[in-house]
């Protein structure tokens, strides 16, 4: 059984940090790409982070990726933390890298982040 489980998520100020961490079980790890999306209240799911090093615009220079293949593990160090940045967080695995929410086929059950101004 596939399991992908975020975990890490809270109420930060605006400037804070945050890690997110995605522990994956029942999938050959390193042969899955992973991603990070996020879904604020009436917008729709949106790519953040994923494969090596690829992100979405608006947090290039705030978030990284990085994986623990010992630790079949994704994590995604959020910085400089904004009020827009406030939505569900998931992490996906998906066989190929991209950023439509539709080519992932495993996801957690997300985990909220919370930014206070």
């Amino acid at each position: 059984q596939v399991q992908l489980v975020e975990s890490g998520g809270g109420l930060v100020q605006a400037g804070g940090s945050l890690r997110l961490s995605c522990a994956v079980s029942g999938l050959p790890f390193i042969r899955y790409t992973m991603g990070w999306f996020r879904q604020a209240p009436g917008k729709e799911r949106e790519f953040v982070a994923g494969g090596i090093t690829s992100y979405a615009d608006s947090v290039k220079g705030r978030f990284t990726i990085s994986t623990d293949n010992a630790k079949n593990t994704v994590y995604l160090q959020m910085n400089s933390l904004k009020a827009e940045d406030t939505a569900v967080y998931y992490c996906a695995a998906s066989k190929r890298f991209g950023t439509s929410p539709r080519g992932y086929e495993y996801w957690g059950q997300g985990t909220q982040v919370t930014v206070s101004s």
